[in-house]
């Protein structure tokens, strides 16, 4: 009696990039912490945006703003790093709690390829995001204020497209954070310090000769970037300005990434 050799009807394939990305944006999408974060940032970045404007309209003299109605967008969109940094560590740190790395690294032995896909999601979605409730506050104000102050298209394209781009690129250096530290709380903390201690060194460096040096750490710390973005830069020539902060954020996220991904690649899990 022969036998025939059962063949599946599944096609076999090699799992490639777009496998793992599918995968991670399961992930990311039913995760509570997606939803919470981002929409609390959607919330802070629209809601002080447009408070600010019409606190600014309501001024007797007319309302005039310092520099453009697109400044006024960064008070919010400061707020929401915060957020966006909450969801970079998590992105990581949460399959590290779980133990569902493991399951994710068994499924995809290849741990760059984990790595490039969960970057890959983030980012696209942290872009998208950040973007659209960019553009929606500036238009937002602009109406409410009645003008957009002067604001040049090159201004528009970076308070919207441009900060979008840095949120999210801020958002990959927390997630490389969390891939180095593999915890939640330590890299969250962490993040948020690297955004708040220039500020805090600056302040003990009162001395005249220390004076380039405090400059410095105002210059080149995130919030001073992210406000550039905005108004286009600071009086000081040395300091980034146009899309200068973006081209340094990512240059230092690469090399953070760069060293995540070695680290996955050789510690166990």
């Amino acid at each position: 009696m022969t036998t025939t050799p059962y063949t599946s009807p599944i096609p076999v394939r090699r799992a490639h990039l777009g496998d793992a990305i599918a995968s991670e944006w399961t992930k990311i999408r039913s995760l509570r912490s997606t939803v919470w974060t981002l929409g609390v940032m959607v919330l802070v970045v629209a809601g002080v945006g447009i408070l600010l404007a019409v606190a600014i309209g309501r001024i007797p003299e007319g309302g005039e703003v310092g520099g453009t109605a697109l400044d006024l967008g960064m008070v919010g969109m400061l707020l929401g790093t915060v957020c966006v940094i909450t969801l970079g560590v998590l992105t990581i740190t949460s399959e590290f709690g779980t133990g569902m790395i493991r399951t994710s690294l068994t499924a995809c032995p290849s741990r760059g390829r984990v790595l490039a896909a969960k970057c890959v999601v983030f980012f696209g979605l942290v872009f998208t995001i950040t973007t659209l409730v960019s553009a929606f506050t500036a238009a937002a104000q602009s109406a409410v204020l009645g003008s957009t102050g002067g604001a040049t298209a090159g201004q528009w394209v970076r308070a919207t497209f441009g900060v979008g781009l840095f949120m999210a690129t801020l958002g990959l250096l927390s997630l490389a954070v969390g891939t180095l530290l593999r915890h939640s709380a330590g890299a969250i903390t962490t993040v948020i310090g690297l955004v708040l201690m220039p500020f805090v060194l600056a302040i003990g460096l009162y001395t005249e000769n220390l004076q380039p040096l405090r400059s410095a750490l105002v210059e080149y710390s995130i919030p001073s970037m992210l406000a550039a973005l905005y108004s286009g830069g600071s009086m000081d020539a040395a300091a980034p300005s146009g899309w200068q902060p973006l081209g340094i954020m990512l240059a230092v996220t690469a090399v953070a990434l760069a060293g995540a991904s070695v680290a996955l690649d050789r510690r166990d899990v």
